[in-house]
């Protein structure tokens, strides 16, 4: 059992409270106690404002080793796909590990206690299978564990190279490690992968692109047969819609809808350019949307309908995805000021809103239950922002939470519990030199 004294802490829906006492045992909230004036002996101090654990629900570790190198200049989102494949053509098991423990270390730093890992990187650079199968996943796993985060490894079938209007295109060399072969093998090959005390395992579809309508469906049975998450790109760029719609004759949307795909177990990543009918679809299925603004703006991918979404009925939560920075208040924010660029009007997205994106909603599409809040049965993770940093200097009370929001980074967090274990302190990670391991890291794979 450990004790968090926090000096204040947001309990949801604009409640900010000070002198809060968190209990925990078992890696969950045992008791939350409001007006303690001062630290009990044995408890922990949390100095500033205390939140739920962030939920970075769409990530490609591996691409943290782009950062710098793919986003300046020209190019299209075409252009850095294949700069990302000449960094996949380098990873094996080892290196992979390496540079997943370091980007979760960065998320940690970053307030983050879980991700989900969207993974298709799964076999040797032949296609054909590593002696263990899921060799790249355990590392996944295994780095994930070692930083101490939660991690939803989701999984991804890639089945295909791709979609014209006369079908399905084979896969090209780069991406013959992504993929295995049918669906079924997918399922045979995920059998295998083990969840632990902060992992579960996960399903995805990388897109209509790269797996055929049969194959979705038997993706979607197996995330729900198991009650596990199910994730998809949906729509990132115009060019899938147009593709999708010269040879089904209807957009990505209608197509997962038309094989059952569409549930409420379903996280749909980026959504940007969807039609009123897929809105409608999504928002009634109750299916969720993962925004990735930092990467949506930095790919040229355009905005999505983000206040339609949630007013249709979707959660909406965040993710990094490319990690062209780290950092869930950016995500944030950049959810509802790109809908301001949009739509010409602001406040669509209110603070609890966006805080509800990059906690319970996160929590919710990655299958962890009771995460995103703090309240006696929640898992004990959060989060602790300085007020005192010269981007929150002159935060009072009443606008403590539109202040981080709007204003703090990732540079703020001080402390991060996950399990009610602590992994942050005094923005030191506890047992991960994340600094050097990541430069290490990124040089093994770039130089």
């Amino acid at each position: 059992m450990s004790t968090y004294w926090c000096e204040a802490a947001w309990l949801g829906r604009g409640q900010v409270e000070p002198g809060i006492l968190i209990d925990t045992a078992d890696g969950f909230v045992s008791a939350v106690v409001a007006g303690v004036g001062a630290p009990p002996p044995g408890a922990t101090r949390l100095t500033g404002l205390t939140l739920p654990g962030f939920a970075n629900t769409h990530s490609h570790a591996f691409h943290r080793a782009l950062r710098g190198r793919t986003h300046a200049g020209a190019g299209t989102f075409w252009t850095w796909r294949e700069q990302m494949y000449e960094v996949a053509r380098r990873l094996d098991p080892d290196t992979c590990y390496a540079l997943a423990r370091a980007t979760y270390g960065e998320m940690a730093l970053s307030g983050v206690s879980a991700v989900g890992e969207f993974h298709y990187l799964h076999h040797q650079l032949d296609g054909t299978p590593y002696a263990n199968p899921n060799a790249l996943g355990e590392a996944i796993l295994a780095a994930a564990a070692d930083v101490g985060i939660r991690i939803t490894l989701l999984d991804a079938s890639y089945l295909h190279g791709g979609l014209s209007a006369d079908g399905y295109l084979p896969l090209e060399e780069d991406q013959r490690r992504f993929g295995d072969g049918s669906a079924d093998a997918w399922a045979q090959r995920l059998e295998e992968l083990q969840p632990g005390p902060r992992a579960q395992i996960g399903a995805a579809v990388h897109s209509v692109r790269a797996v055929d309508p049969a194959a979705i469906a038997e993706v979607a049975a197996w995330a729900e047969g198991r009650e596990a998450p199910l994730h998809v790109h949906l729509s990132e760029r115009s060019e899938e819609n147009e593709q999708c719609e010269a040879h089904f004759g209807c957009t990505p949307t209608g197509l997962l809808a038309s094989v059952g795909a569409l549930t409420d177990r379903l996280t749909a990543v980026h959504a940007t350019h969807l039609t009123e009918d897929d809105i409608g679809l999504l928002g009634g299925a109750g299916a969720g949307i993962c925004m990735c603004p930092t990467t949506e703006r930095d790919l040229a991918d355009g905005i999505g309908p983000s206040g339609a979404l949630a007013a249709a009925g979707s959660p909406l939560s965040l993710g990094s995805d490319s990690h062209a920075v780290i950092d869930m208040f950016e995500e944030a924010r950049a959810v509802e000021l790109d809908e301001r660029l949009a739509t010409l009007e602001r406040g669509t997205h209110g603070v609890d809103d966006l805080l509800a994106m990059a906690t319970v909603n996160g929590y919710r599409s990655l299958g962890w239950t009771g995460g995103g809040i703090l309240e006696p049965g929640a898992l004990a993770d959060m989060v602790t922002v300085a007020l005192d940093s010269v981007r929150l200097a002159g935060a009072e009370a009443e606008t403590a939470m539109a202040s981080i929001v709007f204003a703090a980074s990732a540079a703020d967090v001080t402390d991060l519990v996950v399990a009610g274990e602590v992994v942050v302190r005094d923005r030191v990670h506890v047992s991960v030199d994340v600094a050097s391991e990541l430069a290490e890291a990124v040089r093994e794979v770039t130089s």
